[in-house]
């Protein structure tokens, strides 16, 4: 009997574990970086080792660190989560050395399936099938040039260890092969530490479905049905649902026989999930094998009723399955989105900073597993999820319309996050017909006007004038108030609004040039702002954080800062010459030089966060005048990195 169980991970998924090893009797124990002492998934544990500082090299990935951290507190078993360690078959025989238990597959069918290419030349020896492709030993980049004629276009190249997108690039044509062989290498060699790549036939907007296995030492291999993950960006997972609007019986019959061959051929135990691509005629190619638990897992939770994290622990401890094949019901649809500090309209770079208020949906069927709370901070040391949000209803629609209520009640302030983005994707008709591909973020939003800053309207600025104006009077004196007219400059996305608030009480007339609008304060409490506003009572959440308000209503958000009596805040616009870090980061690579004539649009600097390279580019034409940053340092958010000039400018100075 296991008793102590380490998790190797952080955030939401250390929480979701370690909450269900405590449900079922398991002491806990939490490892931590520097940058994580006040985490919740520390919190949430019995006991906690700092393994290390905040680069994941130096601990999460320490893997000597983590035995040494379960040395110390006696634990007997190490549940890796998913990411870092999970899929490593080294630190699975480095926790069997050890005397511990690991909570996951033997190392060498996480090594198999573990390489895109080796996986795929098993899978085609099984049986199973594959996708087209060039899977050659270490190819050099001359080999995949060559193979890549043979092949033919679109293609895909990806990195054969690891996944998430990373090291993933699509090619349309010939002149596009050898940059992005050099970008995707770099990019698998930064989050994998293995540049190893392969080439494959580009399946056009398919549908991705995965399908969920598991299996004992016992000789037992089962599926709990599908998991359909098409809405993606840049081959990541946005939407995850259970089951798939597109799989027919016979078909989830087909891929799960698969799936279940696939585990056996590779002698595994414990969770997997077997990926997909399904072509529109319901063929499909087996795309890989992930050694571990999913991100997604939830879904397949809430439709077959079952803890696969207990299922984990139970294999681990060398027991049978908890059901057969012919045990395990679906029961009605899941529907999950990840729900990021990101910004939509701005690439969806990634956000850092505070988290000044989260507070989480409540409602029947809905689920949240995140690892943040208020007062948290978004740092660029990992990914910069949020939460995992999740809604199950009876039929999909119901799943739809609780996911969509969830997001828009959710409150975040603080930092730029995906989660109006997120709510109109579940909310779109092609979604909703069950008709999303791979190719449906790309089709539907890529000139959406919804990814653009949601600017308040004059209703939106009238709470924002009603929450400042009536907070400078006490609770109790501003009901009987004398009657005030009240200048307020509201500063939105760097520009400067006037506004001409007249109070009468409770009674606001908010005056923004020759438009009005009418508000009656309710109530104002330390977080909501309740109005009357033509005959309807609403509510208003908000923060206040110096000058800066934060405030959520009618399913959006928004922030304004009070600048009242500051001088205008100079800001930088588009075109100006002046190049900045578009988030903390490290600077991989320059490509600029001083007396550089650049265009528009060109690439001046790759920077590295959230473990994905990042192009900084030029914001007008002209003549590089500075390059401020250097191939390995570490900059800073808005941090100014190129200087252009114009043409004229640097012809002027020359001159001089």
């Amino acid at each position: 009997m296991l008793s102590k169980l380490l998790i190797a991970n952080r955030g939401e998924i250390a929480v979701r574990v370690i909450r269900t090893a405590k449900n079922l009797g398991y002491r806990t124990v939490a490892v931590y970086s520097e940058a994580d002492a006040n985490a919740l998934h520390v919190h949430e544990a019995d006991e906690a080792v700092c393994i290390g500082p905040a680069q994941v090299t130096a601990s999460y990935l320490n893997a000597e660190a983590i035995l040494e951290a379960a040395r110390k507190t006696g634990a007997d078993c190490i549940h890796p989560g998913y990411g870092f360690l999970s899929e490593n078959s080294n630190f699975a025989n480095a926790c069997k050395a050890a005397g511990l238990v690991f909570v996951g597959p033997p190392s060498d069918a996480i090594e198999l399936m573990g390489s895109k290419r080796r996986s795929k030349l098993a899978m085609q020896d099984a049986g199973v099938p594959v996708v087209p492709g060039h899977e050659g030993n270490n190819a050099s980049d001359e080999e995949l040039i060559a193979a890549a004629a043979d092949i033919g276009y679109p293609l895909m190249i990806k990195a054969s260890a690891g996944g998430g997108g990373r090291g993933m690039r699509l090619v349309n044509a010939e002149p596009e092969l050898a940059d992005n062989i050099k970008r995707a290498r770099s990019e698998a060699k930064q989050a994998f530490g293995d540049d190893e790549l392969i080439l494959e036939k580009a399946v056009l907007e398919p549908r991705h479905v995965e399908i969920q296995v598991f299996a004992d030492s016992h000789g037992n291999a089962v599926y709990l049905g599908e998991r359909d993950c098409s809405v993606q960006r840049r081959h990541q997972k946005v939407v995850e649902e259970a089951p798939s609007p597109f799989v027919t019986p016979d078909l989830r019959s087909a891929m799960g026989e698969a799936a279940v061959t696939a585990a056996l051929a590779c002698g595994y135990e414990g969770a997997g999930t077997v990926e997909f691509l399904v072509d529109k005629n319901r063929n499909f190619y087996f795309l890989e094998m992930n050694t571990r638990l999913q991100v997604e897992h939830p879904v397949t939770e809430l439709i077959t009723g079952q803890d696969l994290v207990a299922w984990q622990l139970a294999v681990a401890e060398g027991r049978p399955l908890p059901l057969a094949q012919h045990e395990i019901q679906l029961n009605g649809h899941a529907i999950e989105v990840r729900l990021y500090a990101e910004d939509p309209a701005n690439g969806f770079t990634p956000q850092t900073g505070p988290l000044l208020q989260f507070k989480p949906a409540e409602g029947e069927s809905l689920r949240f597993d995140t690892g943040v709370r208020s007062g948290d901070t978004v740092t660029p040391h990992y990914d910069p999820m949020l939460a995992k949000v999740i809604a199950w209803g009876q039929t999909r629609d119901d799943a739809r319309r609780r996911l969509i209520r969830a997001l828009e009640d959710t409150v975040i302030f603080g930092v730029t996050t995906n989660r109006y983005f997120l709510s109109r994707i579940i909310a779109d008709d092609t979604f909703g017909a069950g008709e999303a591909t791979t190719a449906f973020l790309r089709q539907a939003f890529r000139d959406d006007p919804s990814l653009q800053p949601q600017q308040p309207s004059l209703r939106e600025l009238a709470l924002a004038a009603g929450i400042l104006d009536h907070s400078q009077s006490g609770q109790s004196a501003w009901r009987n108030a004398p009657a005030t007219r009240t200048p307020i400059t509201l500063e939105l996305d760097g520009k400067n609004q006037e506004l001409l608030v007249s109070r009468a009480g409770n009674r606001l007339n908010i005056a923004v040039g020759d438009n009005q609008y009418e508000l009656v304060i309710e109530a104002l409490e330390s977080d909501f702002l309740c109005t009357i506003d033509n005959g309807v009572r609403q509510r208003c959440q908000y923060h206040r954080d110096g000058d800066s308000l934060y405030f959520q209503a009618f399913g959006q958000s928004w922030s304004v800062r009070d600048v009242t009596h500051q001088p205008p805040a100079g800001s930088l616009g588009a075109g100006s010459g002046r190049v900045q870090a578009s988030m903390d980061g490290a600077i991989i690579e320059v490509l600029a030089s001083s007396g550089q004539r650049v265009s528009q649009g060109d690439t001046l600097v790759i920077l590295e966060a959230m473990k994905m390279e990042h192009p900084v580019k030029a914001d007008r034409d002209g003549v590089v005048s500075q390059v401020l940053a250097g191939a390995g340092d570490q900059v800073k958010r808005n941090q100014l990195l190129v200087e252009i000039t114009t043409e004229e400018s640097a012809q002027q100075e020359a001159e001089s």
